[in-house]
């Protein structure tokens, strides 16, 4: 069986955009992937709203499972927000290898400080390390994989806070520390056009629904003609099931129903139950503790 490391290397060297978007648990993941996304992501915001902590608070070993549920039971390639790394080059060698054997086939790592602040999320007020100590989590998390081809992404936080040229100037070192793509913020359409010609490696632009400072949110298509290789898609996933699960449950609060269409709601149960394989459970126990001697 291919290994889903290899898989995205062949993604990522061949023609073409790759559109991942963050999900949050192996349904969202099953979805995405039933729907046809040839890569996913697990999102360090999604995962940390999901768990109803944030994304600060998380460890690496819950990070770790999140991500072991979601390859277990999806067989496209998974990118995982590994946030700081969780600590410094020796923690990061050891999430590098505990992400590795979860099946994971890419991490990114940002140059934020550890532990994260949840300041970050207020007003996306970066909080970022020397571009030389991230360096050497770049470093070091590339000497850590066993498999050579286990992706390092490096992300760099700076454009907001430290300029267009910093967050260029960092993408170019991380690059040279052996980072296979970058992953950065530029904070106008002029930046996010110039960004990819720029830059030696591929990049990855983060499509942030409901951000607010004005990031833009491009289509894919666009963000392909202007040279990027991964549309992240960071959080539309999160605040789709937020504002349906919101506005169903107040209208049950309220009126005491749902409001669910009936066939619709039994087509989506049907649809939920395809997803997840239960007519493979049937089949198992139909062969077994179902089956009735003649």
């Amino acid at each position: 069986m291919e290994r889903m490391t290899t898989r995205f290397r062949e993604l990522v060297a061949r023609p073409g955009m790759i559109v991942a978007p963050a999900c949050f648990d192996p349904l969202t993941a099953r979805i995405a992937a039933a729907t046809g996304f040839e890569c996913i992501a697990l999102g360090g915001y999604a995962l940390g709203a999901a768990s109803a902590i944030s994304e600060p608070l998380m460890t690496m070993t819950e990070v770790v499972d999140a991500a072991r549920r979601i390859t277990s039971c999806v067989n496209v390639p998974l990118i995982v927000d590994a946030a700081t790394g969780f600590g410094e080059p020796l923690h990061v060698m050891r999430a590098v290898r505990e992400f590795e054997a979860a099946g994971v086939a890419a991490i990114h790592i940002e140059d934020q400080i550890f532990p994260k602040r949840a300041h970050y999320h207020r007003d996306y007020r970066e909080h970022t390390v020397s571009a030389e100590e991230m360096i050497d989590k770049v470093r070091f998390a590339c000497q850590a994989r066993r498999d050579p081809d286990f992706a390092i992404i490096a992300r760099t936080d700076t454009m907001r806070t430290e300029g267009y040229e910093e967050g260029i100037r960092r993408a170019r070192l991380y690059a040279e520390a052996g980072a296979d793509l970058v992953m950065l913020f530029p904070n106008t359409a002029e930046e996010a056009a110039r960004a990819p010609r720029e830059c030696p490696v591929p990049l990855v632009y983060v499509n942030s629904s409901g951000n607010r400072v004005g990031r833009p949110v491009y289509p894919a298509q666009e963000l392909e003609r202007l040279g990027y290789k991964i549309n992240y898609d960071a959080i539309s996933v999160t605040i789709a099931s937020f504002q349906a699960t919101s506005a169903l449950l107040r209208s049950l609060k309220e009126t005491g129903l749902t409001g669910l269409d009936p066939t619709e709601a039994i087509a989506a149960r049907k649809g939920i139950e395809d997803t997840i394989g239960l007519e493979e459970h049937y089949a198992v126990e139909e062969q077994t503790v179902e089956r009735q001697d003649g």
